[in-house]
């Protein structure tokens, strides 16, 4: 930036580069909306008000004028293409922000990934900042492809683009004051710490509170998050595609309370990225619900940028970075323009030409697993009773049933009529030789296998089956791809979805993957799987830090107890 050349353009002694004439400024600082002319000169609004000249000068007469929408939080990893895709998905919606937590590839590529979000972030018409990934691996329950502590985050903390500490889900280790997890915050204290907490309560809420963890996006109950509120944590209302906790939420929303706030996805998949929409899609639904609009657009705007100390984003004023969004109407909601640093980077839906081409960067293969065989599948009869995995509908949070399993043989098999089947995850970083197998309930697949290398957050190989050799099938295909999504039956492959970068992401345009999902999507439910987006739902079932009981490489795990359980009850 060039002061002295800011500060004439804002004079008006010199030409701004663009004007945006007559627009409806929504004004997120004083709450108004009122018609105004925006000066732009080089990346920055330099002045609001008459008289102003630019080079170019564009008419939005009638058309409302936002700041960019920011999402609060989200892992681009789960969109299932590369940032460059994602941003070709997301700019032309009004999304000029993303504060991404790249804890799924760092999961699988340690600081490797990082540096991939990082380097393929540039050159693209959106601003990508990270929260450095804290739980990596999850916990020790699980085993990831890395180890991150805190010697690896502490210098990364420097970088303009990190702008503090990522989701601490391993709360249990912030309460009783593990010194490795204690250590991670103690270096990330100037910047922001974000909170997981799903559940947590009273003095243990405070204690993770106190360790200044200041946000949560986990809330589920008006009063859950009221609590959290109450003691100064930022409420991050959450719309992902399994998570779906906005309209949960918005009813806690008032005039007095609402600036500690803000949107953010999480996880959001190609097929709700196409079909229903990114950060705009929050806001309409906001709207919908009578949610005052300056109040909705704060929500995607000014409280975000404040609460990650973004001090020059979020509005429209003087000195701030012009990224703006140009729609028609509050009814309506359609993003007619989008500038980024004061370019026109897309235009009624569509993404304007880049200057510079995102950068192609490369990276390592990551499926490294044992030769399998059906000897791995077969599950002896330990018990008469079993702990099962019960799915509950539109949650990631399961229960704990016990049951007699169905055997033949001493082997515990696929049970179709209860819709108990054999679940297995398999270790893909290190070949380890253990295959961890359990049962689940709830899925609904009547015949083959359903397995993916996207598996929360260690993202091993997760596989459903109604019998061994399709199960076996599903795990040497997904190996052979390098990662990615597979289905098998009678013995044949019959949808997959390759994907190389991490076993997570797609080398192919967001539309090709969700067609390809929607083809998966159909396979799978003519194969009897009743669950919505069962390869999202697959991957959350080794997340060993939601409740209640989930599996991961090393055996069953039992959530509220922190522990590894049997599968077989003696």
């Amino acid at each position: 930036m060039n002061l002295t050349e800011t500060i004439q353009a804002a004079k008006g002694e010199i030409k701004a580069d663009i004007l945006l004439k007559n627009g409806k400024l929504i004004n997120v600082f004083s709450g108004e909306i009122y018609n105004a002319d925006v000066a732009i000169y080089q990346d920055l609004i330099v002045g609001i008000g008459e008289g102003y000249e630019a080079q170019e000068v564009i008419d939005i007469s009638n058309r409302y004028l936002s700041p960019g929408f920011m999402d609060g939080h989200i892992h681009i990893e789960s969109s299932m293409v590369r940032i460059a895709e994602f941003a070709r998905a997301v700019v032309p919606l009004g999304t000029t922000s993303v504060i991404i937590d790249p804890h799924e590839i760092a999961n699988v590529l340690g600081l490797e990934g990082i540096r991939y979000m990082l380097e393929s972030s540039k050159y693209v018409p959106l601003d990508v900042f990270i929260m450095l990934p804290s739980c990596v691996p999850a916990s020790p329950l699980g085993s990831s492809g890395a180890d991150l502590g805190v010697n690896d985050l502490y210098p990364l903390l420097e970088k303009k683009w990190i702008l503090g500490l990522g989701e601490m889900m391993n709360f249990p280790g912030v309460i009783n004051q593990d010194p490795e997890v204690l250590n991670k915050i103690v270096v990330s204290n100037r910047k922001c710490i974000d909170g997981h907490a799903p559940g947590l309560s009273g003095k243990e809420l405070c204690a993770y509170i106190a360790a200044q963890v200041r946000s949560d996006h986990e809330c589920t109950t008006i009063s859950e998050a009221l609590e959290k509120m109450r003691l100064g944590m930022y409420i991050m209302l959450r719309e992902g595609s399994v998570t779906r906790n906005l309209n949960d939420l918005l009813p806690l929303l008032n005039h007095k309370n609402s600036r500690r706030c803000f949107f953010c996805c999480d996880d959001r998949h190609p097929k709700d990225l196409i079909e229903e929409g990114h950060i705009n899609y929050l806001i309409k639904t906001t709207l919908k619900k009578g949610i005052d609009p300056i109040t909705a657009i704060r929500l995607a705007t000014l409280n975000t940028a404040e609460y990650f100390k973004l001090k020059n984003l979020g509005a429209i004023a003087p000195g701030y970075i012009a990224n703006l969004v140009v729609f028609d109407n509050f009814e309506d909601f359609n993003i007619l323009k989008v500038f980024r640093k004061g370019k026109l980077v897309a235009e009624n839906g569509k993404l304007k030409e880049l200057e510079r081409q995102p950068l192609d960067v490369p990276i390592r293969g990551s499926v490294n697993i044992k030769n399998l065989t059906l000897e791995d599948f077969k599950l002896v009869a330990r018990g008469e009773k079993c702990r099962i995995i019960k799915l509950q509908p539109k949650s990631i949070i399961t229960e704990m049933e016990i049951d007699s399993p169905k055997m033949v043989n001493h082997l515990v098999v696929s049970d179709l009529k209860r819709d108990i089947l054999k679940i297995a995850v398999i270790e893909r970083h290190h070949a380890s030789p253990q295959v961890s197998l359990g049962l689940v309930k709830g899925f609904g697949l009547k015949k083959g296998a359903i397995g993916s290398s996207v598996a929360h957050d260690s993202h091993n190989i997760i596989i459903i089956g109604t019998n061994d050799r399709d199960m076996l099938k599903v795990a040497k295909h997904i190996a052979n791809m390098g990662g990615g999504l597979a289905l098998a039956a009678a013995e044949k492959i019959v949808g997959s979805l390759p994907l190389p970068i991490a076993g997570l992401m797609s080398d192919l345009p967001l539309f090709e993957v969700k067609k390809r999902m929607d083809y998966l999507d159909k396979i799978s439910k003519e194969l009897g799987i009743s669950m919505h987006n069962p390869f999202m739902c697959l991957a959350f079932l080794s997340l060993e830090v939601i409740p209640y009981l989930k599996i991961t490489n090393k055996g069953l795990v039992e959530v509220n107890k922190s522990k590894i359980v049997n599968l077989f009850i003696e």
